[in-house]
Order: C-alpha cells, then structure tokens, then sequence
C-alpha cells in the first residue's frame, strides 16, 4: 500500500516536472530572444544538483524521508501558485521566471534525493528492482510523453497554467505521500555537524569498490552521451544534415526512444534474475555505446529508427538495476547520503560533457565527437567490468565513522 502511494505521487510529481521543465523555457521566448537569459531558464533547475546534493543526501539521512518529500513538494506548489498569479497579472519577469525554477530546482533535489532513499523502507530488497522499473516507466511517460506536450498546448492556449497545473500537481504529489503509513527516518540519527555526515558518506562511496565503479562509469557515460546528444541534432535534421530528417519526424524518433525505455524498465528484473546484475549492466552498457554508432555508419532515417528503441531499452535498464544494488547494498543510514554522492558524480559530467561535445565539434568536426563518445562508453563499460570481476573477492568495507 505505501508503494502505491508513493508510486502515485511519483507519476504527479514527474507530470509537473515535465509540464515544467517545457513550459518554462517556451514562456521565456515569448519574454526575451536573449539565448543567455533563456539558457539560465533551463540551468536553473538543474544547478542545485551541483551545488546541493550532498548536503540534501545528509540532511534525509536524519530526518523523516517521506516528511521532507512532502515539504518539498507543498513549497513547489506553493512556489508555482504564486507564480501563476503573477502572470495572471502580466508580472512576470524573466528574473523572477529563474528565481523559481530555482526554487523548483532546490526542491527537486530534496524530494528525489528522499524519495530514492525511502524506496527500501517501502518494498522488499527482493522487488526493488520491480519497484524502480515501474518509478522509471512512469518518469519517462510524464517527462516525454505527457508533460511536453501538455506544455506545449498550454502555452498556447493559457500560459498560465504552464505554473497552475504543476501547483495542482505538486500538491496532489504531496497529499498522496501523507497516506504512507510507518516510520521513514533511520535509526540512530546523527547530531554531527553536516559536513561530518556528509564525509561519511563520501568515505563509504570512495572504499565500496562496486559502488564507487558503478559512480564513476555512470559519470563517464553520462559525460560522453551529454557531448553525443548535444550536437546530434546537428547531424540529424534538416536539409544540411547527412540524415535529413524533418523536425517533427524527429520528434518522433524521441517518442520511440522513450517507448524502448519503458521496456527496458519493465524487462530489467527479469534479465538481470536470468544473467546476474553486473553482467547485465556491462552487456547492456556495450550495446548501447555500439548503438550510438548506427546512425553515424548508416545516416538513414531507418538506422536510426532501429536503434533508437534498443538505446532507450538499454539505457534504462543500466539505471534500474545500478540503483537498486545500491538501494539494497548500502546501509539504511547511509543511502540517502551515498544516494546523493553517486548522483553528483553521475550528473556533474553531463555540462561538461555538452561543452565539450560542442567546442570538439567546432574544432574537428561531428564525427570526432561521436567516435570520442562512443570510445569513452566502451573504456567505462570495460572498466566496470574488471572492477565488478575484482570485487568478488573483495570484503565489503564497513562505514568508517567520521570524525568531528
């Protein structure tokens, strides 16, 4: 019961993410044509990761999970309701636009920092990975399915609603989370200073050998699908490119990409129960970096049609099953903050990764920044797999305590 609970406010929280996430940056070129100004719409709700996410890891480490979920998400209401008069009254600025995707932003970091560290306090170790291929199917259906273009025909239609419907959402996200019924808060909470706590999980992260691979292939993978990505369009659409697709056939080309990784988050149990966790991610890793390869080999519009679903399916299966051996290796009370630690070095790469992809493609050309990409998935692939080779072995190290 409390799964479904939790499941419930999960696919209305992420509804509003990607109403959000869309809405915000469509609204802002209706304000300014500046690319500075409407790039700072979209930073600011992804720059609290960066600056935040270990302190968020610490801080759901002492308090009730579900309780900070559910202030996160009555703030993002409340937050977004007051924006939406706002622009009901024609006041909104573009600097007030940033200011609350930030707070938004902010908010985010708790509520998911929470929400993936409360899971096991919820299901089983045994149906965790079930538990994230249904979280990841409902994330994807809300972020690409449903919340763009709902977005899309809300800012035509009534711009204000673009910030009321994710209010409406975000509160019934948390409305949904008060009928969680138990205790969500771990047990011999900390009275450490912040700093302290969050080192302990840092420390457990850097001596947990499987962990740590896992943080360090997912940040290389995401470095090196970031700069992929970010000029693939490039390559892609229009008359100019070597495939030419038209934009709204390309847009297509996403869905599909999303379709596969609900798949892939439905099929992970399952295949990770038949060939074993380590094995699954590595081969799946693989395959998804030689993948990126067809449309670059083959620029057809069927290439990339074919592998599309297979990147998506494999893609998200990595991301189940890498979460929920960390969901069920690590200790309660050190989940959220090693949660956090792994996610800052899984996330930070991606900025880097499209900075670079772009200056790369400027200096040698697109093909240079999608063989690059691909080598780097590969190398990280293969290096998982030598450490998950040698961590058979090795003893699982025990939480050093931090010292004040």
């Amino acid at each position: 019961m409390n799964f479904r609970h939790l499941w419930g406010s999960s696919a209305s929280s992420t509804l509003a993410d990607g109403i959000l996430l869309a809405g915000a940056p469509l609204l802002a070129i209706t304000m300014t044509r500046s690319p500075s100004l409407v790039s700072l719409v979209s930073m600011a709700m992804t720059l609290p990761w960066l600056l935040l996410a270990l302190h968020a890891g610490a801080i759901a480490d002492r308090l009730d999970r579900r309780r900070i979920m559910v202030v996160a998400n009555v703030l993002r209401a409340a937050a977004l309701g007051i924006t939406a008069a706002a622009a009901a009254f024609d006041l909104l600025t573009v600097p007030v636009l940033i200011a609350i995707m930030l707070i938004c932003g902010t908010a985010e970091v708790f509520a998911d920092t929470a929400a993936q560290s409360v899971l096991p306090m919820v299901v089983p170790a045994d149906r965790l990975s079930t538990a994230n291929g249904r979280l990841f199917a409902t994330q994807t259906v809300g972020h690409n399915f449903a919340g763009a273009p709902v977005a899309g025909v809300l800012v035509g239609v009534l711009p204000v609603a673009v910030f009321g419907a994710p209010a409406l959402l975000y509160g019934a996200a948390g409305l949904l989370l008060l009928g969680m019924r138990g205790r969500f808060r771990t047990e011999n909470v900390s009275t450490r200073p912040l700093r302290a706590d969050i080192g302990e999980g840092l420390r457990y992260l850097a001596g947990h050998r499987v962990i740590r691979s896992l943080s360090i292939w997912s940040g290389m993978v995401n470095l090196a699908n970031s700069a992929f990505f970010a000029v693939f369009v490039l390559w892609a659409v229009g008359p100019h490119s070597r495939i030419g697709v038209e934009p709204g056939l390309f847009g297509l080309v996403t869905s599909v990409l999303a379709v596969g990784a609900i798949l892939g988050s439905l099929v992970a149990t399952r295949v990770a129960a038949m060939f074993g966790e380590g094995p699954t991610i590595v081969v799946a890793s693989l395959v998804n970096a030689l993948l990126l390869l067809m449309p670059v080999l083959v620029p057809t519009v069927g290439a990339l049609f074919v592998a599309a679903p297979i990147i998506g399916a494999t893609n998200t299966m990595t991301n189940v099953i890498g979460i929920s051996l960390r969901q069920r290796v690590v200790p309660e009370r050190l989940l959220a903050r090693v949660n956090s630690a792994g996610r800052l070095i899984g996330m930070g790469g991606a900025p880097l990764g499209a900075l670079g992809g772009g200056l790369l493609g400027e200096l040698a050309g697109l093909p240079a920044v999608f063989y690059t990409a691909v080598g780097i998935c590969v190398f990280a692939s293969v290096l998982l797999w030598r450490n998950l080779a040698a961590a058979k072995s090795a003893p699982v190290p025990e939480p050093v305590p931090a010292t004040d």
